[in-house]
């Protein structure tokens, strides 16, 4: 926060205000002041005019500043430190503070006791715990933006009424800034600049005083026997005159038209009574008036016609009104969407569902076109906020997601789900999780791949060993029958004929391996005898058997190996 050397009040802090986005009109900007509405602010700020202060207010003040200076060694008892008062300014946020610790930690905000604070009051003495969420929004918002502008982490409400010199009446409570209400505030002044820049001066409406109502004459009936006096011919052009007079729908345009309108209907009611009750004299006097009834009759009944049709009129037309300016509302309100839609991409966000109701009882109760135009004004304003609030929050997730990109694929199918409805933090902490547990299982996956090439290898060097051993033996073999043959000695092994074995002994002796009579065959064994149906073989060529079919298997293995 920087501060600023200005006196409130004087000339040169006004010049201040209307340069910089104030804690004071931040309640207004958000549409929350029971002072002055979005409207008049933004009127205010981009003409420059603003209401003069009667004596009346004048005098409100300067009880307040009184108060506020009375009050002040009460806030600095509390707070345990000097409270100064000054101007502060974060860029083109500004606040005017009644007091702030020397560190910027604490600020003080004090207010003369009013109704709905004395209210506050009263529950208090009544032994109800109130704290600081019970205090009316616009003092919350104000504070909001105060701690936005100086980072105070706490700000001590006090509101008090002196009696002269004398305390007579005294609230405090401490306030913790609303985090989220700040970023709302923050985004409502983004909005109400850009409101600001586009904004057209609307011809100020002078206060609503329906038109004197002329056409409708006395009804004068004398009676007595027989008509002695009547006007009724004259009454009858006067109101023909009258009706003639009257608006018709497609004239009301403005709350004046309307205002006018109103008191035509009332016109109208009012003239049905004077010929109900000149009747009621009439007959009153016991006279043949039979004639004089019934034309006053088809006045009156002209007249109510007339005085339905315009009030019917006169609703109906209201109410279209009413639907059109809430149409604009919400077509405003889209627009805005769009606008912001334009630069999502896939991350597009949707109205609420519920934008259409939400506008529309802004105007409740709302007799005005004026009042109307402004509450509704005030609602597109925080629909806009509420828009441009989640769009922030969706690009701060597209962020966190692009900081994981290549992690990209753990979110295909789920990304644009989680960016729109995920806080920042909340996907920041799931993605964080995602990913974990896919290292985890990629980490087993890996050791898992690693556990099979070992084992490959281990095999592979296994195998490699058995077809040197048996390449060492089939070496030596072939040297030694060399050399036996070089010393002309003849090795032959005489096979017993009385030893057989069975082709199912052999598959026995090397299980889990088997082999058939015509694989031994094409190794050069073939049997010598039969025994019913097994085949016989000389015990004596068990061995070479066993030696045959190492040599199948190495080769195997090398070409294996050699592929």
């Amino acid at each position: 926060m920087k501060t600023v050397d200005l006196i409130q009040g004087s000339p040169e802090w006004h010049a201040h205000r209307r340069a910089h986005w104030n804690a004071s009109d931040a309640p207004a900007m958000m549409g929350a002041s029971p002072y002055k509405t979005r409207a008049q602010l933004l009127r205010e700020l981009a003409t420059g005019i603003v209401p003069e202060v009667d004596a009346v207010t004048q005098a409100r003040f300067d009880a307040g500043h009184r108060f506020e200076a009375l009050a002040r060694p009460l806030a600095e008892k509390i707070v345990g430190e000097d409270l100064y008062p000054c101007v502060g300014t974060y860029g083109k946020w500004s606040a005017s503070f009644d007091g702030l610790t020397l560190t910027g930690e604490v600020a003080w905000e004090h207010k003369s006791v009013n109704a709905e604070l004395r209210e506050l009051i009263r529950r208090a003495e009544e032994g109800e715990p109130i704290h600081a969420d019970h205090l009316p929004e616009h003092y919350q918002i104000q504070m909001d933006h105060q701690a936005l502008v100086s980072g105070a982490r706490s700000v001590l409400f006090m509101a008090t009424r002196w009696e002269g010199d004398e305390l007579a009446e005294q609230f405090w409570c401490w306030y913790s800034p609303n985090a989220e209400r700040q970023m709302r505030i923050a985004a409502g002044w983004e909005q109400f600049e850009r409101d600001l820049a586009a904004y057209v001066p609307e011809q100020t409406e002078a206060k609503l005083i329906a038109a004197p109502v002329e056409g409708f004459g006395v009804l004068a009936l004398r009676v007595e026997g027989r008509v002695l006096a009547s006007n009724l011919d004259a009454f009858r052009a006067g109101a023909d005159a009258f009706l003639a007079r009257l608006p018709k729908p497609a004239e009301l345009q403005t709350d004046q038209d309307f205002a006018d309108a109103d008191a035509a209907v009332k016109a109208c009611a009012e003239a049905e009574d004077r010929i109900k009750a000149a009747k009621a004299l009439a007959l009153a006097q016991m006279a043949d008036v039979d004639a004089v009834l019934r034309t006053a009759d088809s006045i009156a009944e002209t007249i109510r016609a007339a005085r339905l049709a315009l009030d019917r009129a006169v609703f109906t037309e209201k109410d279209r009104r009413k639907s059109a300016l809430v149409s604009a509302g919400v077509d405003a309100v889209r627009a805005h969407y769009a606008e912001i839609n334009a630069t999502l991409g896939e991350h597009a966000i949707a109205p609420p569902a519920t934008l259409a109701s939400e506008i529309g009882s802004a105007i409740k109760g709302l007799k005005t076109l004026a009042s109307m135009r402004d509450k509704i004004d005030a609602a597109v304003a925080a629909a806009k906020i509420d828009a441009s609030q989640r769009t922030e929050r969706v690009r701060q997730c597209v962020a966190v997601m692009a900081g994981h990109a290549e992690y990209s694929h753990l979110f295909v199918g789920d990304r644009v789900m989680l960016c729109r409805d995920k806080s920042p933090e909340d996907l920041r902490n799931m993605v964080t999780a995602r990913i974990a547990d896919h290292q985890r299982r990629e980490e087993q996956r890996i050791r898992e791949a690693e556990e099979r090439v070992r084992q490959q290898v281990e095999a592979a060097a296994k195998r490699e060993q058995e077809a040197r051993e048996i390449g060492n033996a089939l070496k030596i073999d072939a040297a030694f029958s060399a050399s036996a043959a070089a010393r002309g000695v003849e090795f032959r092994q005489e096979p017993l004929p009385h030893r057989r074995i069975k082709l199912g002994d052999i598959n026995a002796a090397i299980a889990p391996l088997s082999i058939t009579a015509d694989g031994l065959a094409q190794l050069g064994f073939t049997h010598v005898a039969t025994d019913k149906a097994a085949k016989l073989y000389d015990e004596a060529n068990f061995k070479p058997i066993l030696s045959a079919l190492a040599k199948v298997i190495a080769r195997a293995d090398l070409r294996r190996e050699a592929a």
